[in-house]
């Protein structure tokens, strides 16, 4: 079986009546997507892909906006993120749902 670098033969398929063949032994899951590609000699190259909503596409196509975003998940993790009051207004930000703090 030829091999191209950085890949290693897993097993031998045979195409059903349709075209179709299972790649589970090569790690598929059900319901996993792939990008498929194919080159001149034949070659066909599978490639993971995941599927994101359009409305979160903005922070992967805007550089600016996703460094941003990492900077505020950053510092929201080092305990530094504060309520802002244009935001939060009328929102009750106790563990209470109630709002009720006592007990």
């Amino acid at each position: 079986m030829t091999t191209l670098e950085g890949f290693q033969p897993v097993t031998d398929v045979v195409a059903d009546n349709r075209g179709r063949v299972t790649i589970s032994k090569a790690g598929a899951h059900s319901e996993d997507r792939y990008a498929v590609s194919k080159n001149a000699e034949g070659f066909i190259l599978l490639t993971p892909l995941a599927t994101i909503p359009r409305h979160e596409l903005l922070v992967w196509e805007n550089a600016e906006l996703r460094a941003s975003l990492f900077r505020g998940l950053a510092e929201a993790a080092e305990g530094k993120a504060a309520p802002l009051d244009w935001v939060t207004a009328g929102v009750n930000l106790t563990d209470d749902p109630e709002g009720d703090d006592t007990e």
